[in-house]
């Protein structure tokens, strides 16, 4: 189940088994509030467990629904519909038929997404998609085209979504779309049957995936209710998900203008630094009483004030913007968890204009001020492979101190 959508971030299936094994006896309740495509949520549901989560990410949110609900596929008419799939592209290739369905008319690049012999393919296969009138078969079919467009596109994961020109890579002249649908189709049944065979329990809700932000919605599950809360939340390295989703949500039509992933950003933990540079000076909330988180955004703010906004002014503010939504979050854990119950956070620290953040050890503590007993912080990878997106000169490379990149598990108990 989890082959089949790529996300640029998450935590392995292992570590979730080994959490739900260590952390929960018998059926309970599992939430991840930042559930991404759902692998917290599909390990859970397996295991018998009540998987409830929670993302603003439209697409992902489709992604992990589409997922959690693929037990209930009728798999036979899945396979069928891959069949008639293949065979009605063959035909309409052969005879020329012109596509009824068209690109998403918000949706704007600088170069053609698509050449003009894949964009025909495209189409079609979305004309298919379009007429299917088993909405779980049509939205499976959704989900293989999402999770295959980038690949057949001019454009490419360098990790951030840009143009494979631009790094030296040739433009997609042509491309078996209908096979590669009908291929990824025909592994989504083969999964389903798997998923349906070693789902756990009955009689009990299926999971579920609000599409809002946790910190508005958590109140949407009952108080005292869940037995372990497993995430990852955005990293303090400002990697932007809703905008490198961007042609998933347009040719799904999760969004239909620019206005749609404005709002997405406002929503997002912690914003973006983009967004908080432009805000005066944003001071950090008053019920984070530690001086070691405040002197290193001051550290951070004291740096490069020749740049104004780009130094570290701007970095300071989102970076404050961050510890603050890390109240929220923890505010909405402390809601939803029972007593005695424990969140497990996988988070990675940072490194703003040159100087360590410690984000692990700051959550936990702003979680330890807010009424939770930290129960350890684990590393379980003590280095992080850098990308383009946190190893920028703007950002990282090796503290002043040769503090690196690393992750690790907060454990949190609610008392």
């Amino acid at each position: 189940m989890h082959r089949w959508v790529p996300w640029i971030a998450g935590f392995s299936k292992d570590f979730v088994e080994d959490a739900l094994n260590r952390f929960t006896n018998g059926p309970g309740v599992v939430l991840d509030p930042f559930a991404g495509v759902g692998t917290t949520l599909i390990e859970a549901d397996l295991a018998g467990h009540e998987a409830v989560g929670f993302e603003i990410n439209p697409y992902a949110a489709f992604a992990s629904q589409t997922k959690l609900q693929a037990h209930r596929a009728d798999i036979d008419r899945l396979r069928a519909a891959a069949r008639e799939f293949q065979e009605f592209g063959r035909k309409a290739l052969a005879a020329g038929t012109l596509p009824r369905a068209a690109p998403p008319a918000g949706f704007r690049t600088r170069s053609p997404f698509y050449g003009p012999h894949v964009l025909r393919k495209v189409l079609l296969a979305l004309d298919f998609i379009e007429r299917q009138e088993d909405a779980r078969i049509a939205d499976m079919f959704r989900l293989a085209f999402a999770a295959t467009m980038v690949d057949y596109s001019n454009y490419s994961y360098e990790p951030s979504l840009g143009r494979k020109s631009s790094v030296g890579r040739p433009e997609v002249q042509d491309y078996p779309v209908i096979e590669t649908l009908a291929a990824k189709i025909a592994q989504m049944a083969d999964d389903a049957a798997w998923y349906r065979r070693e789902r756990r329990g009955g009689g009990r809700p299926d999971g579920r995936v609000h599409a809002e932000s946790f910190f508005h919605g958590y109140e949407a599950v009952a108080q005292g209710s869940v037995d372990l809360l497993a995430t990852s939340p955005p990293y303090l390295n400002n990697y932007h998900y809703n905008r490198n989703t961007r042609p998933h949500l347009y040719w799904l039509g999760l969004c239909k203008a620019p206005g749609d992933l404005k709002r997405l950003e406002t929503l997002n933990f912690g914003t973006y630094w983009q967004n908080a540079r432009e805000q005066g000076q944003v001071e950090i909330d008053p019920t984070i009483e530690d001086d070691e988180i405040r002197e290193t955004l001051a550290a951070v703010r004291g740096r490069n004030p020749d740049k104004g906004i780009y130094g570290g002014a701007g970095w300071a503010n989102y970076a404050a913007l961050y510890f603050n939504d890390c109240i929220k979050f923890v505010r909405g854990a402390k809601w939803c968890l029972r007593p005695g119950a424990v969140a497990l956070i996988v988070i990675g620290n940072s490194i703003l204009q040159g100087v360590h953040v410690p984000t692990d050890r700051f959550l936990a503590k702003i979680a330890e001020l807010h009424g939770f007993q930290v129960a350890g912080i684990h590393v379980p990878r003590g280095a992080r492979v850098g990308n383009s997106i946190v190893n920028s000169s703007v950002r990282a490379g090796q503290a002043a101190n040769g503090h690196g990149l690393y992750e690790s598990v907060v454990e949190l108990r609610r008392p």
